[in-house]
């Protein structure tokens, strides 16, 4: 596997590094429990197998005890003292007493209360004898004819348990480091294996960087874990929606370039006549000028209006938008042009009826104004422009309706295409962006767009679906 070059932001650790934080973390805990957990069962298992020993000691003893004339005897086994032998060399002391009487054995050994033991029951304890640490096994035995109780009691001190404790101790501190140990050596390896398929998803990223033009097909990565194929998936999403955006970045400058050449040349030529004329060849020209600059000023600001129709992104928050007072504003805004081309505009809707949908104001506003706006340009003098507002329980509806030539079936698919304008002879001249931003802006309300049925002049219509509850 060849070498990785890890790129990481100042104070976070590479994910090669969380990840073994991540796993040698709950491994150490478990190591440390582990050990608690492991010493606490060799402590118990030494005292017990140790005690079991002493124990075995104490019973040979006491099974000598006994009454022989009316007086207790005693014959000490010398196997009892061998089975407390080993390899430390502990001290093995005894003791035998009849009530407060010293039978045999060290006197000062701690005597126990007799009350406290149970007969012919072994009890362990430990105590501190001769400044060493020691472990008693003592039993009550109850002999005939003897009133007092006989107690027998051996010792020895800790020295073989403390070895023996210290030896598995260590076993299982070598065995949990060696685990341990094992674990970090392999997890580094294992874990460069399991980040293989995001290494191969970060050289299809960074081989785009080598490529001439931006490639925004989908990455080829092979098969990948199912960890990471919604995130290979979110990005080919975010490529195609890139490649969609160029794509409309670049037609739309080439679009626009195009639409703007001509009057740019009208305004080159226009300007070079009015330096060289006079008189009424210079007010020709300036009149020219004029009016390839208002030409030049509407392209621009349909092109601005079809731009910020097309702008992808999170959309603002739908707000209520009344139709009719849309309508009204747009009419204000229309009114003089309206006036100008000798066209009269009218609000047709029951006006006790609330026209009321969620959108955004600024493109219903640009929708309304782009439709009357073609509805007086193309209009005949004298001719009407109506705006229809209408409300069902299914959807509210704003038509803008004029009785000019109108536009036939056949062409009014095309329509809706930019810089397409199927005007008649005689027309006045457009950008043919009207029904583009038309369009474009109803399909972010997710409003429908469509053609009227007309026997003459031309009907669009716009649609809000109404939402339930």
């Amino acid at each position: 596997m060849p070498a990785e070059t890890v790129v990481t932001d100042r104070g976070t650790p590479a994910l090669r590094t969380r990840l073994l934080v991540a796993v040698l973390g709950p491994l150490l805990a478990a190591a440390i429990l582990i050990g608690v957990v492991g010493a606490t069962l060799i402590a118990d298992v030494v005292r017990r197998t140790n005690d079991r020993v002493l124990g075995g000691a104490l019973g040979a003893i006491a099974e000598t005890v006994q009454v022989e004339r009316g007086e207790v005897t005693l014959d000490l086994p010398s196997a009892a003292f061998g089975m407390l032998e080993n390899t430390e060399r502990d001290n093995v002391y005894y003791r035998v007493a009849v009530g407060p009487d010293l039978l045999t054995g060290y006197a000062d050994l701690p005597a126990p209360d007799p009350a406290t033991l149970s007969i012919d029951v072994p009890r362990y304890r430990f105590a501190r004898y001769r400044g060493q640490q020691i472990r008693i096994a003592e039993v009550r035995r109850s002999l005939p004819r003897i009133d007092k109780p006989v107690i027998v009691q051996i010792a020895e001190t800790l020295d073989n348990r403390g070895a023996l404790t210290r030896r598995l101790m260590l076993a299982l501190l070598i065995g949990e480091c060696v685990l341990v140990g094992a674990a970090a050596l392999l997890l580094r390896p294992a874990l460069g294996w399991s980040l293989r398929p995001l290494a191969r998803l970060r050289d299809a990223v960074e081989a785009r960087d080598e490529r001439a033009r931006p490639d925004f097909s989908p990455l080829d990565t092979g098969p990948l874990p199912s960890e990471l194929r919604p995130l290979a998936g979110a990005f080919d999403r975010l490529l195609a929606q890139l490649d969609t955006a160029t794509v409309g970045v670049r037609r739309f400058t080439a679009d626009a370039s195009h639409q703007m050449r001509t009057p740019l040349s009208v305004l080159k030529v226009q300007v070079a006549l009015a330096r060289r004329g006079s008189g009424p060849e210079r007010s020709v020209a300036l009149d020219e000028i004029a009016d390839a600059v208002i030409r030049l000023e509407r392209l621009v600001t349909q092109l601005l209006a079809l731009a910020r129709a097309e702008e992808a992104g999170v959309s603002a928050p739908l707000e209520a938008v009344d139709l009719r007072e849309v309508a009204a504003a747009v009419i204000t805004r229309q009114i003089k042009s309206a006036i100008e081309a000798g066209i009269d505009l009218t609000i047709e809707g029951d006006p006790e009826v609330g026209h009321v949908v969620p959108g955004h104001r600024t493109l219903i506003f640009e929708i309304v104004s782009n439709l009357i706006d073609n509805g007086i340009r193309y209009n005949r003098r004298g001719g009407t422009v109506s705006v229809r507002l209408q409300t069902t329980p299914s959807q509210t509806s704003i038509a803008v309706v004029d009785d000019g030539p109108g536009i036939a079936p056949e062409h009014r698919d095309a329509a809706f295409d930019r810089f397409v304008r199927l005007d008649a002879a005689g027309s006045p001249e457009g950008s043919g962006l009207g029904l583009a931003i038309v369009r474009s802006a109803a399909t972010r309300l997710n409003a429908d767009v469509a053609f009227g049925d007309a026997d003459t002049g031309t009907t669009i219509i716009l649609r809000f679906a109404r939402t339930k509850g």
